[in-house]
């Protein structure tokens, strides 16, 4: 073979060699699919299996089309469909709300402003809540139906016609207690407890507005109801300064532990307290802070 390759080619022999071998890898590459076959043997499938693989892939054609994705199966959830119904917004549940397009914990957040004792009153009371945007607001106005509360005519039986409406009466917030709170309109039992409470803590009001500190009751709340309120800022529990303890200031909302051991030690190191300016000396005590105490101390 060499011979007749020289007559139309010049290799030498160390190239024919590797010619040589060159052709031979390729010859057995060309045969190993065919040997690897025969060695291995043919797999063959008995009828019954090949009717099961036909099943499996028949079953899989008729599965319904997913669009999206879902963590746990690897494809997107089906849209919720939202719904609009009639409703009253002090009584509907967290399902209802979600049915409008809230997340559950929007839904959750609005069942939370009525559980602290928040009313809807008219629908635009509906706006202050966060969760629903002026969007889904104008959605819900025609669907939004309050209904008041209603008393018996006699035990027993309900009169449909009659609303319980709380007399006009005006009540001094630092005497009264809470089944007098109560009477306020816009003020429940729990609005009452959390304002009894809070006077406790404060010595009482010394003017109407503190009322805004009383947590849940915001400035909407406040128009609502002063005019139904008087203070008497003679009711107020004093704090002398120049005898007080730790203890006499440890609740009070309107100073810190360290402003208390202050205005204690400093005391000790340079004696009493003659007038509200005195407290001024005390460096850890700011204009804000005196000012909001003053109508709680006495020297």
């Amino acid at each position: 073979m060499m011979k007749w390759l020289n007559l139309y080619f010049d290799f030498t022999r160390r190239e024919f060699n590797g010619l040589m071998v060159l052709i031979s890898l390729i010859f057995l590459v060309m045969l190993w699919p065919y040997t690897y076959g025969w060695i291995r043997g043919e797999e063959t499938f008995t009828e019954e299996e090949q009717l099961a693989v036909l099943k499996l892939l028949a079953a899989e054609k008729e599965k319904p089309a997913y669009k999206g994705y879902d963590k746990k199966y690897f494809r997107y959830p089906a849209k919720k469909k939202h719904s609009l119904f009639v409703f009253d917004p002090n009584t509907i549940g967290q399902a209802g709300w979600e049915k409008f397009g809230l997340s559950p914990g929007q839904a959750r957040a609005i069942l939370k402003y009525r559980d602290k004792g928040g009313k809807f009153r008219k629908v635009e009371d509906l706006q202050k809540m966060y969760t629903i945007n002026d969007a889904l607001y104008a959605k819900l106005i025609p669907y939004v139906k309050i209904v008041a509360a209603e008393v018996p005519d006699h035990p027993g039986k309900f009169n449909l016609k009659t609303k319980f409406v709380k007399p006009d009466i005006v009540v001094e917030i630092n005497g009264a207690d809470t089944i007098e709170l109560d009477k306020i309109k816009g003020i429940g039992m729990s609005f009452a407890n959390r304002i009894v409470k809070y006077r406790e803590r404060l010595g009482g009001f010394y003017k109407k507005e503190q009322l805004m500190e009383v947590f849940g009751l915001d400035s909407v709340k406040y128009e609502e109801i002063k005019g139904q309120i008087k203070v008497d800022a003679g009711r107020l529990k004093k704090i002398n300064v120049n005898a007080a303890l730790f203890d006499d200031f440890k609740n009070h909302p309107y100073i810190r532990y360290k402003q208390v051991n202050a205005l204690i030690q400093y005391r000790k190191q340079h004696g009493n307290y003659s007038n509200i300016a005195d407290l001024y000396k005390v460096v850890i005590m700011n204009q804000e802070t005196i000012n909001r105490l003053a109508p709680y101390l006495e020297f």
